[in-house]
């Protein structure tokens, strides 16, 4: 049990820093753009680019888990985005650094997903959601500490310090996890894409939580991305200070995760409303005042509900086909990617025309509409307390 709670610190730590490496870019693109003789525009391409990679390779990889072992493959992307990271501080023009980045993103693609169905693999059914939980707040307390970390490791080094202190650190962590995470061999005999999602598209209950978790990406993660330009509105605080008061939805999100546990006694579908209302009435809250202690509650509940729902989703995807969680994470992942690039592009139109405010009002009531239909959903499945038995 030991190994693999420090497995799940170690995968969890990977997580931070990948999708940190994302969200750093943020408050560099000034830098890049002034290093590179580019615009602010030219240098967002470079994090297009990731993107782009990280969303397709995530269905390219996740099946890659389940035919080769899910370890291998999840040491591998470990070290490739590693490396990548490094090599990032070479680039000299606008070219090279979106081939450095796109490539950097693929290998990224396998850490997440692969990572979820390996903590899906070595907890059981009373612990998994938990552990599942705790991973995915520190991805996005990552992702939401990032800015900080890239705003100050920029304004005291440069831009290439940013990705190269990230891509050092994740070596580090991608040498710790050979020695760490058990080597199992893949779950399926021969690697055939269309037969793997086939099955999974077959299956009328996974298919349902997906549309479920699409419109979470859309509703939650395409709205986080203004939360930093909401305040700034709302508050006289500067870039810095609103990439620390962020940090407080990963925080929510890690805090969630122990409650989590102290809460196993309930039903699992129960945590799909009291997700619901807890993001619901959070999201809302962000709108009402530039109070500081009011930001933090809601910024802290807002990621407190999002991993109680998305732990819940995500760990009810699992049990569904427990022989191919790789392909069944990679699913789940790219259903968040696409929810919340949707998301973010609707989003950025109604600000445009209706102001910012709307957003979070209309995303509060998704927020909680999905929690209220994932509770029915997951009731009507028959679950016990937290997971059925998965069986073979």
């Amino acid at each position: 049990m030991k190994k693999n709670s420090t497995a799940l610190l170690l995968l969890g730590l990977m997580g931070f820093l990948s999708n940190g490496d994302v969200y750093s870019a943020a408050p560099m693109l000034i830098d890049i753009a002034g290093d590179l003789q580019i615009s602010i525009s030219s240098a967002s391409l470079s994090v297009t680019a990731y993107m782009l990679a990280f969303g397709i390779f995530t269905l390219i990889i996740g099946p890659l888990g389940d035919r080769f072992g899910k370890s291998k493959i999840v040491i591998i992307s470990s070290f490739g985005t590693a490396l990548f990271s490094c090599l990032s501080i070479f680039a000299n023009n606008l070219p090279q650094l979106i081939v450095l980045r796109l490539i950097n993103g693929a290998f990224a693609a396998g850490i997440m997903p692969v990572s979820m169905a390996i903590i899906g693999e070595i907890f059981d059914d009373s612990k998994r959601q938990n552990a599942i939980a705790k991973l995915m707040g520190m991805m996005f307390l990552g992702g939401a500490a990032g800015t900080a970390i890239g705003g100050i490791l920029s304004y005291v080094g440069s831009w290439k310090m940013v990705y190269f202190a990230y891509g050092i650190a994740e070596l580090i962590l991608a040498v710790l996890l050979v020695f760490t995470l058990e080597k199992r061999s893949g779950t399926v005999g021969k690697l055939n894409y269309f037969k793997l999602y086939r099955a999974a598209f077959k299956k009328g209950d996974l298919l349902r939580l997906m549309i479920l978790i699409i419109v979470t990406g859309f509703c939650i993660l395409g709205s986080f991305t203004f939360t930093g330009d909401l305040m700034k509105g709302l508050t006289n605080l500067n870039v810095l200070q609103i990439g620390l008061l962020l940090t407080l939805f990963g925080i929510g999100g890690i805090l969630g995760s122990r409650l989590l546990q102290k809460l196993s006694h309930l039903p699992i579908q129960r945590f799909c409303l009291i997700a619901g209302v807890i993001g619901a009435v959070s999201m809302f809250g962000l709108t009402l005042s530039g109070n500081i202690i009011l930001l933090s509650l809601s910024i802290f509940g807002f990621g407190m509900g999002f991993i109680f729902l998305q732990s819940t989703l995500v760990a009810k995807a699992q049990s569904l086909m427990p022989k191919i969680k790789g392909t069944i994470m990679a699913l789940v992942s790219f259903s968040v990617f696409f929810g919340s690039g949707i998301g973010t592009m609707v989003n950025n139109k109604i600000i445009d025309s209706m102001g910012i405010s709307l957003v979070f009002h209309y995303s509060s009531l998704l927020f909680l509409g999905v929690g209220i239909f994932a509770f029915f959903i997951i009731k009507a499945q028959g679950l016990k307390p937290r997971l059925a038995k998965e069986g073979a």
